[in-house]
This record gives C-alpha cells, sequence and structure tokens, in this order.
C-alpha cells in the first residue's frame, strides 16, 4: 500500500463518521484534510494523521472521542494492522509488512515517473531567473540563480505545473551601447571608453568583430559601434547559453527586451506603449510635471513610479510592465521572478505593477530573492578580470558538485562553500555520498545477477527487517517531498531527503543482503529485497534529476 492509497482509504472512514453528523461538510473533505505523516519515532507505527484533531470541532466532538470512533474504519482497511489513539487525538497506524512491502513493486514499477504529483495541477507558471545582461560571461551569482532556478522548474513540473523557464535578455538601453563601444575600442586598438566593460573576453570580441568586419576602421563611428555591438552580443548570448547549456540548465524561452521597445508599423506604436495605455485603462496612470506616472503606492509600493520622463524617454519600469503584461498575454496566471541579492528595491514594486495590472499581487506573482555565495579559494576570471566565471567554477568544482552543493541551502541564506569537501570522495561530501548510494544499488543488481538472483518473485510480507521498515518509510516519503518542495518553493528540501534515504539504504544495506552467502541457496527474500534495492535506486536516481545532479551506476 503507498501513501496515496492509505490517504484515500483514510478519507472514506473520516467522511463516513463526519456524514452521520454533518453531510454538507463531509462532501468537503478532501485528500489533504488527511495530512498523513511520517512519525518521527518509528516505534509509533508507520504512518500518523491529526484529522480527528482537524474534524472534531465541525461535528462537536472531542478528538479523542472522534478518534476513537474512527478505529475500527481504520482497522478494516486492508493491509493495517493496528491503530493507536495518542494524546489529544492523534492516530497512529501501523500497516501489516506485506502492505508496507509492496511499495517497492510500485517504484519500480512507475520508474521514473515515481515522485511525480499533481499538488500543482491546473497552475500555469512562468519562472524567470538568470536574466543576466548580454554583455558579458556569467558569474557566481548567475550560478546560484541558475542551479536554484533550474531545479525549481523541474520540481514545479513533477508536481503537475504546466511551466515555463523564461531568461529575459536585457538586450536594450545603454549598457548595450557601452558594450558596442567596448568592442569596437578593442577592434580599433583604442583605450577602453569611460565606464567600458573590462576584460580580455572584450579584447577577443573586438578581434572577432575584426576580422568578421575589416571595414570597421573606415565606416562612420555610429555606424561601427552598431556592427561591433551586435556581433559582440550575437557570440556574448551564445556563450551564456552554451555555458547554461554545459550546466544542465534548460530555458524554454529566451525573451529579448528589443521585442517591447519594437515599434508595430501598422500601430505605430511599441509593447511598451500599448502597456502605458493598459495601465492607463486600469485607474492607476496619471501625469504630473510632464512626466507619466504610475500610482504603484495604491498597491504598497514606497512611492509612485515613473514610467516615462518628461523628456519623453521612457524608464526601466515601462519595459518591466510591457514585459509582466506580455507574460499575462501569453496565458500564465502566475508569475515567479528569481531575483539576485542586490533587487530588494524590486519587490514591493513589481508587486505593485501586478496590481495596476488587475492582478493580484498577493496571488499571481512572487518575486525570490537569492543571497550571495562565495567559494572559498575561488579566483577572479582570467578573460573578466573583475568576477568569477560560472564556466571557470564548472570547470574547477565539475557540474555534479556545485549544482548539488548549490541546491542543498535555501535560496534566502548567504552561502559559502568549501571546495575542498567537494572535491573529496569520501562520505563528507555530500554529492559523493548520495551519489555513491546510487551506484551502490547498480553494484547490489549486478552482484545479485551474478549470483543468479532476479525480481521473478516478490513476496512482500518478508521484510520485517527494522532497516526495511525504516528504508520503505523514507522512499515513501518522496512525492510528498516533491510536493512539498513546489509549493513552498524549496528545492533545497530534494537534495536534503536524498542525504537521508542514502543513509537508509546504507544501514539496510549493512544488515540485509540480497545475495546469499557461501552455499545458501537463493530464496525469495534474495528476490524481494532486490526489488527494494532497485526501488532504492530509482529514488535516488529521481531526486538526483530533480536537481540537474547526474546519477552514476560505478565510483
Amino acid at each position: 500500500m503507498n501513501p496515496a492509497q492509505l490517504a484515500a482509504a483514510l478519507l472514506a472512514v473520516v467522511v463516513d463518521a463526519v456524514g452521520r453528523r454533518d453531510a454538507e461538510a463531509a462532501g468537503q473533505l478532501t485528500v489533504d484534510d488527511i495530512a498523513l505523516e511520517r512519525p518521527r519515532n518509528r516505534d509509533h507505527g508507520d504512518w500518523a494523521t491529526s484529522v480527528a484533531l482537524k474534524q472534531a470541532k465541525r461535528v462537536g466532538m472531542p478528538p479523542r472521542t472522534l478518534a476513537d470512533e474512527l478505529v475500527p474504519g481504520i482497522l478494516a482497511i486492508e493491509g493495517v494492522a493496528a491503530v493507536e489513539v495518542a494524546g489529544p487525538g492523534f492516530l497512529n497506524i501501523r500497516l501489516e509488512a506485506g502492505a508496507a512491502g509492496e511499495l517497492a513493486r510500485v517504484i519500480v514499477e512507475a520508474g521514473e515517473t515515481y515522485g511525480h504529483n499533481e499538488s500543482l495541477l491546473g497552475q500555469t507558471i512562468n519562472l524567470e531567473f538568470v536574466s543576466a545582461n548580454p554583455t558579458g560571461p556569467l558569474h557566481i551569482g548567475h550560478t546560484r540563480w541558475a542551479a536554484l532556478g533550474d531545479s525549481l522548474a523541474r520540481v514545479l513540473s513533477a508536481s503537475g505545473a504546466t511551466l515555463v523557464s523564461e531568461f529575459y535578455v536585457n538586450d536594450a538601453g545603454a549598457q548595450m551601447d557601452v558594450f558596442g563601444e567596448s568592442v569596437l575600442a578593442a577592434a580599433l586598438g583604442e583605450p577602453a571608453p569611460e565606464n567600458g566593460y573590462p576584460g580580455e573576453y572584450i579584447t577577443a570580441l573586438g578581434m572577432r568583430a575584426l576580422a568578421e568586419r575589416p571595414d570597421l576602421a573606415t565606416l562612420p563611428r555610429s555606424e561601427a559601434v552598431a556592427i561591433a555591438r551586435e556581433l559582440g552580443y550575437g557570440w556574448q548570448l551564445d556563450e551564456i547559453r552554451e555555458s547554461l547549456e554545459r550546466f544542465n540548465v534548460h530555458f524554454d524561452v529566451w525573451f529579448s527586451e528589443r521585442v517591447l521597445h519594437a515599434v508595430d508599423a501598422a500601430s505605430n506604436a511599441s509593447r511598451i506603449d500599448e502597456a502605458v495605455e493598459r495601465l492607463r485603462a486600469q485607474g492607476h496612470v496619471y501625469d504630473l510635471d510632464d512626466a507619466i506616472w504610475v500610482r504603484t503606492t495604491d498597491f504598497g509600493d514606497d512611492k509612485d513610479r515613473v514610467i516615462k520622463r518628461g523628456n519623453g524617454v521612457y524608464t526601466y519600469f515601462a519595459a518591466d510592465a510591457a514585459y509582466y503584461l506580455s507574460k499575462s498575454d501569453r496565458g500564465f496566471a502566475h508569475k515567479i521572478y528569481l531575483l539576485g541579492a542586490d533587487h530588494h528595491g524590486y519587490v514591493h514594486r513589481l508587486k505593485a505593477l501586478a496590481g495596476a495590472a488587475g492582478d493580484d499581487p498577493e496571488r499571481d506573482i512572487e518575486v525570490l530573492i537569492g543571497q550571495l555565495v562565495s567559494i572559498n579559494g575561488a579566483r577572479l576570471s582570467k578573460r573578466a578580470g573583475n568576477i568569477i566565471e560560472l564556466n571557470d567554477l564548472r570547470e574547477w568544482l565539475g557540474t555534479d558538485a556545485l549544482r548539488y552543493s548549490l541546491a542543498r541551502y535555501p535560496a534566502d541564506s548567504p552561502l559559502t562553500l568549501d571546495p575542498e569537501l567537494l572535491q573529496k570522495r569520501t562520505n563528507d561530501n555530500p554529492v559523493f555520498y548520495v551519489q555513491y548510494a546510487h551506484a551502490r544499488t547498480h553494484q547490489v543488481a549486478r552482484n545479485a545477477a551474478a549470483s543468479g538472483v532476479d525480481r521473478s518473485v516478490f513476496a512482500s510480507e518478508l521484510l520485517t527487517d527494522e532497516t526495511e521498515s525504516v528504508l520503505l518509510g523514507a522512499l515513501a516519503e518522496f512525492p510528498r517531498i516533491v510536493a512539498q518542495a513546489a509549493t513552498l518553493r524549496e528545492p533545497h528540501r530534494v537534495a536534503r531527503y536524498l542525504e537521508e534515504l542514502a543513509a537508509a539504504y546504507h544501514r539496510w544495506y549493512d544488515t540485509c543482503r540480497v545475495t546469499p552467502q557461501g552455499d545458501e541457496p537463493v530464496s525469495s527474500i534474495h528476490g524481494t529485497r532486490l526489488w527494494l534495492n532497485d526501488a532504492t535506486g530509482q529514488v535516488l536516481r529521481n531526486g538526483l534529476t530533480l536537481i540537474g545532479v547526474s546519477a552514476p551506476e560505478r565510483m
């Protein structure tokens, strides 16, 4: 019996008991009301529920009295061995060994879909993260947002959400002109412009631009800057894409800011022009001192925001508004922004923008702020000169160690990583510990095959060892952990769970044998344990996939 089946059976019992006193209340009950959990102390059983405490007030009964009334119905559920009422009305449930062990077969047969759930089914989500300027290499901050954002995208999708991961390319504005000037200066052997972009990568882009367009020195300056800008922009954006793909980070959409500024020939208006008028139609735009303002203070912002200056130039906020509206126009009811530590000021601004657009700022938009990360001993990039590059970090520490380490901490906690630890092949290194557990499941399976053990027999009632009970309990938790990680936007819960699962597996491995010893004949217990071994490997593999880390079969 898996947790979903037990929860459904418990729901039927509770609906029957509540319905005898309040039919309307009983009709409103769902599986979520069962609140099935694993007890911290396994002596208290396999599962616990607080449903009697939650529903007692509805039916006008003391919680413990309602719990006592539920006991006979729970005992009648096939696979339940015992039920105990504890404390003020908790119900501790113990399953028969066969019912608990059946989970191993469920997992193996579900394969890579085990852990997937429907907690976010029906939600359409646009998740934007990284969104670096295409004027230089990705740095250590982008590395953290890339790892967290991609892991979050994976758990959201695994929980039933219709999700698009999006990179907003900031390819418009003054910084692109400065970038073009920098590339051209490098191409022509001129000093870098004031406030220009430094680093050897600019020199390399300049040399490449000159090779592509030897006529740069003979063209009018403005034309030469435009050409250098567009060539450098294309190459730098390609490098960003390639860096992220090598880091196992995928984006469904690369959205160019330029699209928002482009003027439509038919309407003679840009998307930014249209966005301002749409906000005006909502009643939140006003004119003052020759400028156009959005009354964002109506939605909790600390001050109203200028969207168009008196000189006719739009502010960055105007592009933000048009971009937000484009997400709604593309059918995304919910928008999640993952921003860096220096973007705290954007939280109220974006929420106010959602309100001004007619959305619910508390429901339709989330702004997650990630904190800074540092790595002891990391060196500044030789190419960029003033940053620590993603490419250098990946080559130094490896994609797996870097992604796992960044995924196992909450986004809002400052983080310092120890490179010596991340390169150790010992159990002190969390990623090695989890990957080794997965590799061990494959080694056990190879040894089993060599000894004539296969999965032709499955007798779940034989999985009675305490370590087997603990391991099965940990495996049962995986779908709940994935759903929780998605709902709370905390993919680090998956990494921490994998470490607990690996520990439970290693203890089981030390106690229970899959292959017979000496002249011992192959029996049903060996084949049954192979199912449990393979189920564990599947869950470890599924969990590592959710945080973008490989699951090696040999180490």
